[in-house]
């Protein structure tokens, strides 16, 4: 008797479409891909993917839906973009709504969704080489500008970790196997090299005074595009809430460079 083989993948999204799993996407299905989702109108869409293509390495493009498709048919064929994200961040005309479990009733046969790959991804491949990805990480500013298209622009956007110099070497081989999820780290040091505020984080909540025997790492993080839409003041832009990425089919390894 043939049984069906249900992927790891799969069953997580079918937990958060059924509201059963409604935290962090970090530590789900750990060896697929994870993505950042941003769906926003057709009318802007050409120019959100000229931005993402000239600013690759923060916004690193792995799949475009059709418009109103809310199937990503080459990373996930059976899921549904609406749903399975556990919570959505929803802004009208750059303001924030309040965040959801689903959007069906905000689709629209304009909308157009893309799929970014997400650091989330590199997290199971660090966790096996010794370096520790649970604690020690914001998402930060830089005053590093983008390169603009349309309406986007703005500066990129960083996650910040605190590891050990000995992390710091191993977690800058590791991720740059990754290049489709930022690859190596941009910078390591002084946040002020890039013009980075730890006064002011996006997400992570307060930065702490650093633990001696610890350096600052940055990586080029995929909230830059989801900044740039945010800023653009769209009529209707959804993202997938921080740290509640959408989780793809797609075997990690299979975008590791050898």
């Amino acid at each position: 008797m043939n049984v069906d083989v249900i992927l790891e993948s799969e069953r997580v999204r079918r937990e958060i479409r059924a509201g059963r799993l409604t935290g962090t996407s970090r530590g789900l299905a750990p060896s697929f891909v994870q993505c950042n989702l941003a769906i926003l109108p057709r009318d802007h869409a050409f120019d959100f993917m000229l931005y993402c293509q000239r600013n690759q390495r923060a916004c690193p493009v792995l799949e475009v839906c059709d418009p109103g498709d809310p199937v990503p048919h080459r990373l996930a064929p059976m899921a549904d973009l609406r749903t399975d994200c556990a919570r959505y961040s929803v802004f009208v005309d750059g303001v924030r709504q309040g965040d959801r479990t689903d959007i069906k009733d905000l689709w629209r046969d304009d909308l157009v969704a893309f799929l970014i790959g997400s650091g989330i991804t590199f997290d199971d491949a660090l966790d096996r080489a010794g370096v520790q990805t649970d604690r020690h990480r914001w998402v930060l500013r830089t005053d590093r500008p983008t390169e603009r298209a349309g309406p986007f622009g703005g500066n990129l956007v960083v996650t910040m970790r605190w590891l050990t110099p000995e992390q710091a070497i191993i977690a800058t081989q590791v991720t740059a196997r990754f290049p489709f999820n930022h690859g190596a780290p941009i910078h390591i040091g002084d946040p002020a090299g890039i013009g980075v505020d730890l006064g002011h984080p996006m997400f992570g909540g307060p930065v702490s005074p650093m633990p001696e025997g610890l350096a600052a790492v940055f990586w080029a993080c995929g909230v830059t595009p989801q900044s740039a839409a945010e800023a653009a003041k769209l009529p209707l832009f959804i993202t997938h809430a921080a740290a509640h990425s959408f989780i793809t089919d797609l075997p990690a390894h299979k975008l590791m460079l050898p």
